[in-house]
């Protein structure tokens, strides 16, 4: 077992990464919680799987839970999902002295703790991640949101969990595609943090090293993305360097609209990134063929798609979270493990991007 202690001005919680931590996950929770009443919400896809037994071993630690679940997928963090669970949460009575838990992925994690935190504004919420994008990254760090049609978490707030609890065995549930979807996401780390964590990802040759090399892999991730949140919870500075390969990525995916998972669009924006700086002269060529390597050692995608437009990608920029003063901050790497921050200006953004959409249709 390992545990992680994560302190901001809003709390401190720990996460614990424990292989078979979901068969004891009532008492880790009474640890946290006193008896109540949890809302568990989960989706179609991990429901079936987990629900039960985790609904079952919250009853014989003293909880009272009530179940509900949402579709699988993107589309489900959206203001009518949000409305029915609150509907739900209403209905079953829950109060400030109750609580939400996500069993799920990202998806999950992001629309429970949204409405969390604006259900009866605010109660308990806990974070049982059950994918690999989940555990090294959306479950830690307060982030909840759901979408608009113009992009991707534009709407939700900062609202950090009492605890996270992340058991790795559940990954081998996981379909191959979801599983080295959240590989893009620790590459990126990676790249960050450099060291260590950089030698270690040089070790995943292939999808299977990422299971044998899980716990580390989970470690390594959450431990750095904890030390950038304790230094800027609210992403004001340093907590922006998280968004290495986002920009694009994000872009990619809301482009896709369900043709790219996260952490897919992630990697293609990680190459695209350091591809556009080294054109730039701002970061070293050989990075980019670096970082490819890491991410299509697993079969991640790394290329733009051909049928993306020019116009396409530059709408889908407009909308991004790190636009501010009329310039969209990107994040890139000057050697890894030193990365670096530099602002476009949006007049700027179609000739800042020309490097890399060369071959896409205007």
């Amino acid at each position: 077992m390992t545990t992680i202690q994560v302190t901001t001005a809003a709390k401190s919680y720990a996460v614990t990464i424990e292989a078979g931590l979901l068969a004891r996950v009532g008492t880790a929770l009474a640890q946290v919680w006193t008896p109540c009443q949890v809302a568990v919400i989960t989706d179609t896809n991990v429901g079936p799987l987990y629900a039960q037994q985790v609904r079952d071993r919250l009853i014989a630690a003293g909880f009272r839970v009530t179940v509900l679940t949402v579709p699988a997928g993107e589309s489900s963090k959206s203001w009518p999902q949000v409305m029915r669970l609150i509907d739900a949460l209403s209905a079953a009575h829950l109060t400030r002295s109750d609580g939400v838990l996500a069993l799920g992925g990202g998806v999950v994690g992001d629309l429970a703790g949204f409405v969390a935190a604006i259900y009866l504004r605010g109660i308990a919420f806990a974070q049982v991640p059950t994918s690999l994008l989940a555990q090294v990254d959306s479950s830690v760090g307060g982030k909840t949101a759901i979408d608009l049609p113009t992009g991707k978490n534009l709407v939700g707030s900062f609202y950090q969990p009492d605890v996270v609890l992340i058991d790795p065995h559940t990954l081998t549930t996981l379909p191959p595609r979801m599983l080295v979807e959240g590989y893009g996401e620790i590459v990126k780390c990676a790249a960050l943090v450099g060291g260590d964590f950089w030698a270690l990802v040089q070790q995943v040759t292939q999808p299977a090293a990422i299971l044998a090399q899980a716990a580390p892999l989970i470690h390594q991730s959450i431990a750095f993305k904890a030390r950038v949140v304790m230094a800027d919870e609210k992403e004001g500075g340093q907590r922006q360097l998280l968004n290495f390969g986002h920009t694009l990525g994000h872009a990619v995916e809301l482009w896709g609209h369900g043709r790219y998972m996260h952490g897919e669009a992630v990697a293609i924006g990680l190459v695209q990134v350091a591809r556009l700086f080294a054109a730039q002269g701002m970061m070293p060529a050989a990075l980019a063929d670096q970082l490819r390597d890491r991410l299509t050692a697993v079969g991640l995608p790394v290329a733009l798609p051909a049928d993306l437009t020019v116009t396409a990608l530059l709408a889908a920029m407009q909308h991004d979270k790190k636009i501010h003063g009329q310039a969209l901050t990107w994040v890139y790497l000057t050697a890894i493990g030193q990365p670096a921050m530099h602002a476009v200006p949006l007049t700027d953004l179609a000739t800042w991007i020309a490097p890399v959409t060369g071959p896409l249709q205007p």
